[in-house]
């Protein structure tokens, strides 16, 4: 990286932060009538949580939208570099988990993780999916699929061959995402944690 590429990167990071900020979840429900996703549930804006208002409409819509601000990201940044694709990625990830409209409170970026994987190496993309699908059936915990794929993700590109920028880039955005999902792992070690599918009216305690 040379000191010429700086304000390029910076760019990449700051629009993906800004189209990565978006919350999908929060503007489908309240357009849908329901009110505050935050208040519901896990309190999440993301599509796990969306699920639990019963509509699996919103939450396939939200699901589809966090992962495509990534992906949509990525792909316009690529067209400035790899560099920039991956600054991109990084920022719209950080977007989704951080937004400046939500007082910096926002998802989990577990959709918003896979559309980036998706537009940075596809192949990626389908182990992670196939990790999630197969986790997710065996033991109904959404959180516990994507913490699994999430850490399986820096490894597989890294015997892929996609260089450390890459790996380093998605180790990072793994360690945040299981940060973001420590409530979700404290009530699986303590046989707590909704399993998909479930609906609740409030916020766990």
């Amino acid at each position: 990286m040379t000191s010429a590429s700086l304000p390029l990167l910076a760019a990449a990071l700051a629009f993906g932060y800004l189209l990565g900020s978006i919350p999908f979840g929060l503007v489908l429900t309240r357009s849908a009538g329901l009110g505050d996703i935050r208040a519901i549930g896990s309190g999440n804006i993301g599509a796990t949580n969306v699920l639990r208002t019963g509509n699996r409409k919103l939450a396939a819509a939200t699901l589809l939208l966090d992962g495509l601000k990534g992906t949509a990201a990525v792909l316009v940044a690529a067209w400035f570099g790899p560099a920039a694709a991956l600054a991109a990625g990084l920022g719209a990830f950080l977007g989704h988990l951080f937004p400046v409209w939500l007082g910096f409170k926002g998802g989990k970026g577990v959709a918003t993780f896979l559309g980036v994987l998706l537009a940075i190496h596809w192949p990626a993309f389908l182990i992670f999916a196939a990790i999630w699908i197969a986790m997710a059936f065996a033991f109904r915990y959404s959180s516990l699929a994507a913490l699994v794929a999430s850490a399986a993700t820096p490894v597989v590109l890294f015997f892929m061959g996609l260089g450390w920028p890459t790996v380093l880039v998605f180790a990072a955005m793994t360690a945040l995402s299981v940060a973001k999902h420590h409530e979700n792992i404290a009530r699986l070690l303590a046989g707590t944690e909704s399993r998909i599918g479930a609906k609740s009216a409030k916020p766990p305690g």
